[in-house]
């Protein structure tokens, strides 16, 4: 079998998978990079020498052989690339495609009703919908956003993103829980951009809480971007000097050396955070996650109080009491994370998602899809968005 994925730009969300998937296919494998990553990106460290790896192929260098590749692999995976151009020709021939997409409606599903943006999903999805086109669904709202398109019904499947998974003896677990035994204040990590829709000011609202309740805690804020001059004032302004320390940009794998001692680690976006990989990635360090609902990666990844906790999104008085209330039972907080880790162990993790891609592509190719009962590639359900924070607390079925 010959598989090809095709995406913006290969990173180290994209690296772990692939690695997995050229380990099984060898030189029928290949990452079709579709145009260079952005300046950004790389300030955040995201970029490195990526030229060495042998399946990578770069669209916009080799345009023609890029194409000739996408037409004749067995199945193509397209997704993260806005150029439809890319894939339309295979398209057209009825040939297999495996999409993956975050949502199609980040800034609110009332935009739905736009007849040009309606007609652009129709060209793009809808039209396809009976054909040899599957959806996998990165993040837990994609699958309502695709019903409202009416596109690809019983062809979606739960997805996401698969940064490494860092598999860790028992000895380390240990080593890791005392370690956080013997904090003597609780140790709270955020990390991302510093822009609105990540509410990193979300973490001001948190600290002066706390402190008012006197509870011993530090918050290490991890990042960048256009709120960080903000969130400095509100530092200084709330006498929060001591408590909420600004750390500036870092690599991917420094915020994990982070993670791996973070008693908590918050997720405080909303609905414009398609998925969220570190939420993956504290998990796998057994940080107890305390998120938004709203982050796609959060339904999908976290069951309430088993493995993390969840807050409905924008409610920062109820992060704020989950992280009280967590910081009362050290026992309880230690076994929310080392489930964590379990649940990436058990399922989320880049190599089952690549031996679970290799197989439903096989079955593709015989006209035999499936679902898995649980985990990457099972089904994904249709949850409405305004009912999702319910049915993740448990309040409905």
């Amino acid at each position: 079998m010959k598989l090809t994925f095709v995406s913006n730009y290969i990173n180290h969300h994209q690296i772990p998978l692939s690695n997995v998937l050229y380990e099984k296919l060898g030189d029928n494998y290949a990452f079709i990079q579709t145009e260079p990553m952005e300046e950004e990106r790389i300030k955040m460290g995201w970029g490195g020498d990526f030229d060495n790896i042998p399946y990578l192929k770069k669209y916009y260098e080799n345009g023609l052989e890029c194409k000739k590749l996408i037409m004749e692999s067995d199945i193509v995976v397209f997704g993260g690339c806005e150029d439809e151009s890319i894939i339309e020709d295979r398209l057209h021939a009825g040939k297999p495609v495996i999409r993956y997409s975050e949502r199609l409606y980040k800034e609110g599903q009332w935009k739905c009703v736009s007849p040009r943006g309606l007609k652009k999903k129709y060209h793009d999805h809808t039209r396809y919908s009976d054909k040899k086109v599957y959806l996998l669904c990165a993040g837990a709202y994609v699958a309502d956003d695709f019903n409202i398109i009416k596109a690809y019904r019983g062809k979606r499947f739960k997805w996401g993103y698969f940064p490494e998974f860092k598999a860790y003896t028992d000895d380390e677990r240990k080593e890791r829980r005392d370690e956080r035994r013997s904090h003597s204040k609780l140790e709270i990590l955020w990390a991302g951009r510093l822009i609105d829709w990540k509410h990193p000011e979300s973490v001001i609202k948190l600290a002066k809480t706390l402190k008012e309740k006197d509870i011993p805690f530090e918050i290490s804020v991890i990042g960048e971007g256009k709120m960080e001059k903000e969130i400095e004032s509100a530092i200084e302004k709330n006498g929060l000097t001591e408590e909420v320390k600004l750390l500036g940009m870092m690599k991917p794998e420094e915020v994990r050396n982070h993670m791996k001692t973070a008693d908590i680690f918050l997720i405080t976006s909303d609905y414009k955070e398609g998925w969220g990989a570190v939420c993956n990635e504290a998990m796998n360090e057994g940080c107890v996650v305390v998120a938004s609902h709203a982050a796609g990666a959060v339904p999908t990844l976290i069951k309430h109080r088993v493995n993390g906790m969840i807050f409905p999104s924008g409610d920062f008085a109820k992060m704020a009491f989950q992280i009280e209330e967590l910081s009362k039972d050290q026992k309880w907080r230690l076994s929310l994370g080392e489930n964590a880790y379990e649940t990436l162990e058990n399922g989320w993790n880049h190599v089952t998602a690549a031996e679970r891609l290799l197989k439903l592509s096989e079955a593709i190719m015989e006209d035999k899809p499936f679902f898995y009962e649980k985990g990457p590639l099972s089904e994904a359900k249709v949850i409405p968005e305004r009912k999702m924070y319910r049915k993740v607390i448990g309040i409905e079925q």
